[in-house]
């Protein structure tokens, strides 16, 4: 079971996670040139990776933890057409294996 500071501290992670997705959309709307986009998404990508890691960490890993990370990938990084993924060739074999 988790503790309360610890779930204080996902929500405000989740909190933080969006506004900075709000913010990328306000960029996207406004500013043609993307690179506050960029530094957004590159704050959100961080951001999911603590999420994640919280999430997977041994003391609250479980498969409720297991279906929360995958319920905010799906939201901030919803499935795309297989055809439309570009991998390098790392993430291609790593694909390939699932």
């Amino acid at each position: 079971m988790m503790r309360q500071s610890e779930i204080h501290r996902l929500m405000d992670m989740l909190d933080d996670l969006k506004k900075i997705d709000a913010l990328i959309d306000t960029h996207i709307k406004l500013d043609d040139s993307g690179f506050m986009v960029s530094q957004y998404e590159a704050k959100k990508v961080k951001l999911i990776a603590n999420i994640i890691d919280c999430l997977a960490s041994p003391a609250i890993q479980s498969p409720q933890s297991f279906s929360i990370i995958e319920s905010i990938l799906l939201k901030y990084y919803p499935l795309k057409d297989k055809g439309d993924l570009k991998y390098d060739d790392d993430m291609a074999q790593l694909a390939a294996s699932i």
